[in-house]
């Protein structure tokens, strides 16, 4: 596969994961004042559409989610910093741990499923590469809930026995 190609995938994979975030294809076509079609296709891995530039700004600006440009950036060698990362707190490691494991279950249950046969078709690839996506953010919000614990020079689990009183 070449270069291109790979950048392609990457591109409208966070392109649907933005989507999803702005509330789905219809609010992102209102968002944008594209055509639903459009937008579909934008959604649609196996179309080659790509968002234009207004629309990925107007989507990334409404979610507050920087996926197209984390991975623009990407590809160019660098990384995007997230100003809100010193805000979560110590409650969220918790949380965000949890999630993180769920979806680690979840593309490790997709994935077995698929490898069952020794053939992975594209559309188990697709569903691989969504659950991956939804592991990738759930981890990153568990790594960003550990650094908000780490520059406040650690934090007391709050953990208790159940039946302690």
């Amino acid at each position: 596969m070449s270069v291109s190609e790979t950048w392609n995938y990457r591109v409208k994979a966070a392109q649907r994961d933005l989507i999803k975030r702005a509330g789905g294809i219809e609010r992102a076509a209102e968002l944008t004042a594209f055509s639903k079609s459009q937008v579909g296709r934008w959604n649609n891995a196996a179309d080659p559409d790509l968002m234009p530039l207004v629309a990925v700004v107007v989507l990334e600006a409404d979610t507050g989610a920087a996926l197209v440009t984390a991975i623009m950036a990407e590809i160019n060698g660098r990384r995007l910093s997230d100003p809100e990362e010193e805000k979560r707190g110590q409650a969220t490691v918790f949380a965000t741990f949890a999630e993180a494991k769920r979806h680690d279950a979840e593309l490790t249950h997709s994935f077995s499923m698929a490898i069952a046969d020794a053939y992975i078709s594209s559309s188990e690839a697709e569903v691989a590469d969504r659950k991956a996506a939804a592991q990738i953010e759930a981890l990153t919000e568990f790594r960003a809930s550990l650094a908000a614990v780490k520059a406040q020079g650690g934090s007391k689990a709050g953990l208790r026995v159940v039946g302690d009183d």
